[in-house]
């Protein structure tokens, strides 16, 4: 069966409060579904309050776009998932990874010691296991997961309810269109896009700056969409029935231009 969509923003708190605060009322009234924070520490305030005090703002779920496994123990992620389940009345989602690119310079950085991927993905394992165990059985995380190579697909097609390919910006359409139908499993998994690019603009967090955006369109790159509501709005149907994909991520910047096709969209 044909999944409806659903919509996220990635909105880091980037200005003063007030106006982070007004704007994530805005994307509610928009008819996002989700509010969706990185993971970068220094850059920000930290995830779990900032989520805590954005579902006390509006009526929308939230969660984190996506923890880095290597930069905290599995009990402490588990615990922090559990709490703010318990907090937003069930409206979170723990998003979770093993590292956005980089990751090993910024464990320099903090002093962390820098360990293999194996090991990144086996906290992520370890991490759900707690969170199900703390959630027992009357709550249930929604758990996504971010994954590229076989493994982690693997660890996905078990324990995620949602999966989004961490691809890299030039990956084609066909090359990633290649891993979502590749990703088998028995369990109604949920697969959803980033994509940090509409037109020229670059969602901050989500791509690099500098970031070619004619070079993705020539790549025929699912990290872009059209600027035009209505162009993005088809282009969006055609990823679901050609590949499969029913949750869309944003940035913040586009997001209240993109509000026609979200309200277009919602519920489909």
């Amino acid at each position: 069966m044909t999944r409806p969509f659903r919509f996220g923003v990635v909105t880091p708190l980037m200005a003063d409060l007030r106006s982070w605060r007004e704007q994530v009322r805005r994307i509610a009234d928009s008819g996002y579904s989700t509010l969706l924070m990185p993971d970068v520490p220094h850059w920000q305030p930290a995830p779990a309050p900032t989520l805590a005090f954005a579902a006390a703002q509006a009526d929308l779920r939230v969660g984190t776009w996506v923890y880095a496994s290597p930069l905290r123990p599995a009990w402490s992620i588990a615990w922090e998932a559990h709490s703010l389940s318990v907090l937003t009345e069930g409206r979170f989602e723990m998003g979770i990874g093993t590292g956005r690119p980089g990751i090993e310079d910024e464990l320099r950085s903090l002093g962390m010691p820098v360990v293999p991927p194996r090991e990144r993905l086996a906290v992520v394992r370890e991490t759900v296991t707690r969170l199900r165990d703390l959630d027992g059985p009357d709550l249930h995380t929604p758990v996504v997961m971010a994954v590229r190579g076989p493994r982690a697909q693997a660890l996905a097609a078990e324990v995620a309810d949602t999966v989004t390919f961490a691809a890299m910006p030039y990956d084609s359409r066909a090359e990633v269109a290649g891993k979502a139908r590749g990703f088998h499993t028995t369990r109604d998994v949920e697969l959803a896009l980033h994509v940090p690019v509409i037109g020229d603009s670059v969602a901050p967090f989500m791509a690099p700056p500098d970031i070619d955006t004619a070079a993705l369109r020539a790549a025929d790159s699912l990290a872009i969409l059209p600027d035009d509501p209505a162009a993005a709005a088809e282009e969006i149907q055609r990823r679901r029935e050609e590949i499969g994909f029913s949750y869309f991520i944003f940035g913040a910047g586009p997001a209240e231009r993109l509000a026609p096709v979200v309200a277009e969209l919602s519920g489909r």
